[in-house]
């Protein structure tokens, strides 16, 4: 076993995070993380509180691992970069992104990220309270197209030939005509263009408000 003097929460948070990306959430326990870590599970309580913490502290050491990027000094640019370094780090850690897409994170590393983005969103002009309206309408774009990417089967993602095309087959059933027109697109998602075309949408549609 280590030295209980050599273990500090650092270590066990990455312990956290590989065995999260290895097994799942759902695989992580105090006691598979002591194993990890080199000591009894115990030993950890002087570390985290309880799993809960460790949840929380995964979540936040992704999204400290997000490079910010400096701002270019145009807002639309900046929100881009910014989405880019969160989908980018969420992507890197796919089966702990969900943590960082649902936990509320409140460390200096999050929340630099946000400050980040309402500078950027209040030079624009937007008001502090648009500004927030704004933040949440990127962030919940976000969420659901990174969880889509991360969760998506085989099949969704194209790399499963045969199940798209069992899919096409489905949607072009003659009583859906619409989703029949639109098999060939539904079959499957690629998620770049996806998030690329959602991501235009919304900034485009954010600078039409501004400009009322």
């Amino acid at each position: 076993m280590e030295p209980r003097d050599k273990v500090t929460r650092e270590k066990v948070l990455a312990a956290a995070l590989t065995l999260v990306e290895e097994n799942g959430i759902e695989g992580l326990s105090m006691r598979k993380l002591a194993a990890a870590v080199g000591v009894e599970a115990m030993s950890l309580y002087n570390h985290v509180p309880n799993k809960d913490a460790v949840i929380d502290g995964v979540a936040e050491l992704v999204i400290q691992r997000m490079v910010l990027p400096e701002p270019a000094g145009d807002w639309k640019a900046d929100l881009r970069a910014l989405a880019d370094a969160f989908r980018s780090s969420a992507i890197s850690h796919p089966h702990a992104a969900r943590l960082l897409l649902t936990r509320q994170l409140v460390s200096g590393g999050s929340l630099a990220a946000s400050d980040a983005a309402l500078a950027a969103l209040r030079r624009a002009g937007f008001s502090a309270s648009e500004a927030v309206h704004a933040l949440r309408a990127v962030l919940a774009f976000l969420v659901g197209t990174v969880l889509r990417e991360v969760e998506s089967t085989p099949a969704f993602d194209g790399s499963d030939l045969s199940a798209v095309a069992r899919r096409r087959a489905d949607l072009s059933a003659d009583a859906f005509p619409s989703l029949a027109e639109s098999a060939p697109f539904l079959a499957s998602c690629d998620h770049e263009r996806e998030y690329t075309y959602g991501l235009d949408l919304l900034l485009s549609a954010l600078e039409s408000r501004l400009n009322r």
